[in-house]
């Protein structure tokens, strides 16, 4: 660092080391001003009472009693200036040290030779100091008593002081210009630096108008000051900040980015705005007691700024951030309550699902107990049809409550999967044989790719049959007459891929956002032809995710759909059951398609 930039900061060094010293229960930025500056004057004084002693009365008194009258100046004033940082009594202090000076400036005015000495002239410094450290007419009253006192003391000091009464002399000058030169760094308020000479009143004014916390920190994060406001924003006295204290109090998870902003603003950016947590003591007085010790973080909102002349000191200013608090507690309630609906949701739906199935197999039941003529023969044909139609809608109905039961079950995390070891080609034989009627119904041809290496799998056996059934049925459903669907598998390393490709009316891309949402149809004009509930590809779906595998989708509109499924073939590894279901299903193109079919993903 420049000598130039050193020196400029040393006025705000001093004016922040005496910030330090002032006492916790003095909250008021006035208050607080007036006691730094009293601090500043008794911790300088004595050096000032020195170098008049060793001028004036060396010549007097002898080397050992002047050393004796200079350490008794500088403990007499430190000891003032520690007592009331330690007890914040300052209006109790102030007139003892008035008293003080005016008997040490009356006898300081007789041992340089009286009131005709250039030492005289320090009668004015009296009233000044004491209105700088009041900052009111009446200090500056007390202190022009104690000015007059001073030189009424004169003579009195004159007459009993053996070192008295000695010749005026240019270099008496020397204390007063001494003593005048403090002035300068006190009463420039244009001078270089300014800013930089009193930070701490800058910070002060600054927050005054945003109410924020004013820090200056160095390059690597050292606080060097801190604002008054310090005190009421974050319940903490300024000086528990200094140091690395701002950052031991930022939350562990913030101080990645509050370092990364730094390191920014070492590299030259101008600004930084960051939203970090910091804790807080509970019993609002900056101790460190067991009661403190707990967390209580509170977010904040920091902007780091760069300053015009200092690029190694940063301005940080901090704010209260109980928005942003308030909005993410609020989405967080919602979130809660959207989860509370969705398992009731499916509570309800298992419910429902449960009471329903008993009389739909008692319809069903009682419906082949008709068809089959136990109790006699049907009189008029259109009863059996009208039976037929009673036992086929009950078989209908049941299989979407045991859909909705089957999804609700696997959302709430209830389903369980209970895999075993079988042959995949047994699962695609039951599919084929139930869903073989149904293709030959509009003429569709069935066919199966199942590669010699498919052989067994661990998986549960109801669940990979169900996958199957519900494709297939897609397929056939979406396929007009005359066209193919095809059953396809085989093994890839520890995984089993099997896939239902049809040509079919396909699937547009703006329809891939619903595929596999419960009780969600893709509607178009050859769609609205068939009933369904939506419940097919969100089941298969769910029971992928149980057997940890993947599932996806590559269709184009009028040229059909594939979709395909991975599942491991020693079975899955134990995800938790709550975590069944919950799929994203991001839309990508496939790549090197030519047709430029889209594919999703599960």
């Amino acid at each position: 660092m420049p000598i130039k930039a050193r020196y400029a900061e040393l006025p705000g060094a001093i004016a922040a080391g005496c910030e330090r010293m002032v006492h916790p229960s003095i909250l008021g930025q006035s208050g607080r001003e007036r006691q730094r500056r009293f601090i500043g004057v008794m911790l300088a004084a004595p050096f000032f009472a020195a170098g008049a002693a060793v001028t004036l009365v060396t010549s007097g008194m002898g080397a050992a009693v002047t050393m004796a009258a200079i350490f008794a100046a500088f403990g007499l004033c430190w000891f003032v200036a520690l007592l009331v940082a330690a007890t914040g009594k300052m209006p109790v202090a102030a007139p003892i040290v008035l008293a003080m000076a005016a008997v040490a400036l009356g006898g300081l005015i007789a041992a340089a030779g009286g009131l005709s000495s250039p030492v005289a002239v320090l009668a004015v410094a009296l009233p000044f100091e004491a209105w700088w450290i009041g900052a009111s007419r009446r200090a500056a009253l007390w202190g022009a008593v104690s000015a007059i006192a001073a030189i009424a003391l004169q003579p009195l000091a004159a007459a009993f002081l053996p070192f008295a009464g000695a010749q005026i002399a240019a270099w008496h000058w020397l204390v007063p210009l001494a003593w005048a030169l403090t002035l300068i760094p006190r009463l420039s308020p244009f001078r270089d630096g300014a800013g930089a000479a009193d930070t701490l009143d800058t910070g002060d004014r600054l927050e005054d108008i945003i109410d924020a916390v004013i820090l200056r920190v160095a390059r690597h994060g050292e606080v060097l000051d801190a604002s008054a406001k310090a005190r009421t924003l974050l319940k903490l006295p300024p000086e528990l900040l200094s140091g690395t204290g701002f950052f031991d109090r930022v939350h562990l998870s913030d101080r990645v980015s509050y370092l990364s902003a730094l390191a920014d603003m070492r590299d030259g950016a101008a600004a930084r705005r960051l939203e970090l947590r910091v804790r807080l003591p509970q019993n609002g007085n900056g101790q460190n007691d067991t009661r403190s010790m707990a967390d209580n973080y509170r977010p904040f909102l920091l902007e780091l700024l760069r300053g015009e002349e200092q690029s190694d000191v940063f301005t940080l200013v901090l704010r209260e951030n109980d928005e942003t608090a308030r909005l993410r507690e609020e989405l967080a309630q919602a979130n809660e309550a959207a989860a509370a609906a969705e398992v009731a949701k499916g509570r309800f739906l298992a419910v429902v699902s449960h009471e329903l199935r008993t009389p739909l197999n008692a319809i069903i039941g009682f419906s082949d107990m008709l068809l089959h003529e136990m109790f006699g023969a049907f009189k008029d044909p259109r009863q059996k049809e009208y039976v037929t139609l009673v036992r086929d809608s009950g078989q209908h109905l049941l299989a979407v409550v045991t859909s909705i039961l089957d999804v609700s079950r696997i959302e709430s995390g209830a389903y369980t999967a209970d895999p075993e070891p079988f042959r995949f080609m047994e699962a695609v034989d039951m599919c084929q044989s139930m869903m073989r009627l149904q293709a030959q119904a509009k003429n569709i041809d069935l066919q199966t790719q199942i590669a010699p290496d498919a052989g067994d799998i661990n998986a549960d056996r109801r669940a990979v049959q169900q996958m199957l059934i519900n494709l297939v049925s897609n397929a056939i459903k979406f396929t007009p007459d005359g066209g193919n669907v095809v059953v396809g598998a085989k093994r890839i390393g520890s995984r089993l891929h099997f896939w239902v490709r049809d040509t079919g009316i396909g699937i547009a891309e703006e329809d891939f956002a619903n595929l596999g949402k419960p009780f969600t149809q893709i509607q178009n004009d050859y769609t609205r032809r068939f009933e369904g509930t939506g419940l097919g590809l969100s089941l298969v779906k769910g029971l992928v995710a149980l057997h940890e595998g993947t599932m996806s989708i590559e269709s184009m509109p009028g040229e059909g759909t594939t979709v395909t499924i991975s599942l491991p073939v020693n079975g899955p590894k134990g995800r938790p059951a709550n975590e069944a279901g919950v799929l994203t299903m991001p839309v990508t193109r496939a790549k090197g398609d030519r047709n430029g079919s889209l594919r999703k993903t599960a």
